[in-house]
């Protein structure tokens, strides 16, 4: 069973968006220590609580200071780019430094209006990101009038990430999918239909699921739940605010007012994550993997102390055995 992290470069109060960068080089260098998979990053635009709007930049930065580790995207939305950029862009991160780059590729928008105008991207069709990713795909393998460069043989692997839509488009491309947020609790039933549906594209091609959600280990339940509040509160903020702020210190959210509306928001966030001690995680992780019949689990988690998060991390790695 794989175990990686997605780390989305998040913003914390009080430091700039370059230490928020550093940061994640510095958590993909101690993820790659410890023995974890994959090190993701993630495309935001324009959002006060992430540092990141472009992965593919991030990616060479974190390749250049890792070995062995993959890194890349989870993911790239391609509503915001031409297939063939997207293409170049990895397939040059693929050259240099072979074996070891992802593309991950999502359908969401910009967070707000004025970001999705600045993106010149008003809606996120279905049926056209399904072009976009056989098109992005045609590029990589050398399957286009249209020849990229750099060429290279085998060219990174792509990832769909997967809603419902998501599942059926990955299974019909007969690519790997990453499934996260509710469809998690939803049942086996999405998983095993995407296994079903599954049309190889090469000869070698299997089904592939990796799950992606907050995972945060701890000594005890209650420091655990502690770590997931700075997240948590901040999704709970944005759904009232439409803003997506930088992570606050448990300290300082506990001194702001709980409305009702925000509340609500932590105990969903509490509810869709896992957190806990190392033996109440390994025992969520395990009923996960067996609900979904999972590949390969991926942790989403972020919190305000960086020392927390990396600790978390480590605890998380032995328990997959990794090291």
């Amino acid at each position: 069973m794989a175990l990686s992290l997605l780390d989305r470069s998040r913003t914390r109060d009080g430091a700039p968006d370059a230490a928020t960068l550093r940061q994640t080089l510095d958590r993909a260098e101690r993820a790659e220590a410890v023995g974890y998979h994959r090190f993701w990053v993630a495309e935001h635009h324009a959002v006060p609580g992430v540092a990141c709007g472009a992965p593919a930049v991030l990616i060479q930065a974190i390749a250049g200071r890792t070995n062995r580790i993959r890194v890349g995207s989870g993911g790239v939305m391609l509503p915001n780019h031409q297939p063939i950029v997207v293409a170049e862009q990895f397939a040059m991160l693929e050259a240099l430094h072979p074996g070891r780059i992802d593309l991950g590729v999502g359908r969401s928008l910009g967070f707000t209006a004025p970001i999705r105008a600045a993106l010149r991207t008003e809606h996120a069709d279905v049926d056209e990101f399904a072009a976009d990713v056989a098109e992005l795909r045609g590029y990589l393998r050398g399957e286009t009038a249209v020849t990229i460069r750099p060429q290279v043989w085998p060219p990174p692997p792509i990832f769909v990430l997967g809603t419902g839509h998501g599942l059926q488009l990955a299974a019909r491309l007969g690519l790997p999918v990453v499934a996260g947020g509710p469809l998690l609790w939803r049942g086996t039933e999405p998983f095993q239909r995407y296994r079903a549906d599954f049309q190889p594209a090469t000869d070698d091609a299997e089904p592939y699921l990796a799950v992606s959600l907050d995972i945060l280990v701890a000594d005890t339940e209650t420091e655990a739940a502690e770590l997931l509040l700075p997240e948590a509160w901040a999704m709970a903020v944005s759904r009232e605010t439409g803003s997506f702020p930088p992570l606050s210190s448990v300290e300082a959210i506990r001194r702001q007012p709980m409305s009702e509306r925000r509340r609500r928001v932590v105990v969903e966030a509490r509810r869709t994550a896992i957190v806990g001690t190392e033996d109440q995680v390994a025992e969520s992780v395990e009923e996960l993997i067996d609900t979904t019949g999972a590949d390969e689990v991926i942790s989403s988690a972020s919190t305000f102390d960086t020392a927390a998060l990396y600790d978390s991390d480590a605890r998380l790695a032995r328990l997959f055995g990794l090291g």
